[in-house]
């Protein structure tokens, strides 16, 4: 059931859910009315758009959403952001909060998906303890794995081998960097656009996770264990119908960058 209901009180019908719904589902009559709850994508816009706040749809009350009025970022600080991330690959070994990795998350869990599918998993690593223990397992298969010759010809299996190598000399953590957490993202298969919405979700993750004062890196390392270790997946809790998108390992930076590094200019095809 959408719950779709209009305050008549506050109601100006000026059309503006009618004509931002993406779905085409709202007629605007003496007042705005669902014609067909199947194709609403429930994707809140009528909600977000109302200027009085008189819409509410899946039992949302639009008092309890946050005005954008005088609440958006400064375009300065947010550039600054954007470009002072760094790819963290120096960790302390405490545990983030709790409740901090649950804000993260939750932002993150506003990223738009395709058609808004909402259908992605957020598979979590909370604790180091866990996280030392699926790193010791991981290292354990890959070091099998080179022994017996199987680790793949190429790229991925001379980065793998030398994972293993640093791990066995030293415990040079190469694949996780000694992070606490890990976050994989997944969808299912038969999602719209899965990989895609998985990345959009952990880049938003990876935005704020910064703006937090929590460290992350991308993990290719992790995607290549992954790709030799088939039951893997299944041994964190992805589904087996889902598509893995991507990885992040994250947590406390044991490392503090002073300033913006430069690119030079973005690399442009300009149309014509």
């Amino acid at each position: 059931m959408l719950q779709f209901q209009i305050d008549e009180d506050r109601c100006i019908q000026c059309g503006e859910c009618t004509d931002d719904c993406p779905a085409g589902v709202i007629s605007l009559e003496e007042y705005p009315v669902i014609t067909n709850e199947e194709g609403c994508f429930r994707c809140q816009h009528c909600l977000a758009v109302c200027p009085t706040g008189a819409v509410s749809i899946l039992g949302r009350d639009p008092d309890d959403s946050i005005s954008l009025e005088g609440n958006m970022p400064d375009p300065d600080r947010l550039e600054i952001l954007i470009k002072g991330r760094r790819s963290v690959r120096r960790y302390s070994d405490r545990d983030l909060d709790p409740e901090l990795i649950d804000e993260l998350l939750d932002i993150a869990w506003h990223a738009p998906t395709g058609v808004n599918a909402q259908s992605v998993l957020f598979t979590v690593v909370r604790k180091s303890t866990v996280m030392n223990e699926l790193r010791q397992e991981i290292m354990s298969e890959l070091a099998r794995l080179k022994d017996e010759g199987k680790l793949p010809p190429g790229f991925a299996g001379q980065y793998l081998g030398g994972a293993v190598k640093a791990w066995q000399k030293d415990g040079t953590d190469i694949i996780f960097r000694g992070a606490p957490h890990l976050l994989v993202t997944s969808a299912p298969k038969d999602a719209p656009c899965p990989v895609q919405d998985t990345h959009i979700a952990l880049t938003t993750f990876q935005l704020m996770a910064h703006a937090r004062g929590v460290g992350t890196v991308w993990d290719g390392m992790f995607m290549m264990a992954l790709s030799v270790m088939p039951g893997l997946a299944a041994r964190i809790g992805i589904p087996g119908d889902h598509i893995v998108g991507y990885a992040m390992a994250f947590g406390e930076p044991a490392v503090e960058y002073y300033r913006t590094v430069q690119r030079g200019k973005a690399v442009v095809n300009v149309v014509k």
